[in-house]
């Protein structure tokens, strides 16, 4: 958890404000997840830091719904056809 945790400082994920005293702060929580080799033998622990968005109201807390992931092999085989294709 705590190398999680100096990750985000580290990258700067969040900028810490004042808080409104009209706004409704958005909680989250840490999730927990083991990585284990093929062969069962535990890896590592992951940690991630995720917004519980279920307390969100739309139109007061958000607008927009929109969350972008995109996996690295869509990226690379983007730039294999952009390459190829010159």
């Amino acid at each position: 958890m705590q190398e999680e945790y100096d990750a985000l400082q580290h990258n700067r994920t969040w900028e810490l404000v004042p808080h409104p005293s009209n706004a409704h702060v958005v909680s989250g929580k840490w999730i927990f997840k083991n990585k284990f080799h093929a062969n069962g033998i535990l890896e590592r622990r992951k940690t991630i830091w995720v917004v519980r968005g279920i307390s969100q109201r739309p139109g007061l807390d958000f607008d927009q719904t929109l969350s972008p992931v995109i996996k690295l092999a869509t990226i690379r085989t983007v730039l294999h056809l952009a390459a190829a294709w010159d």
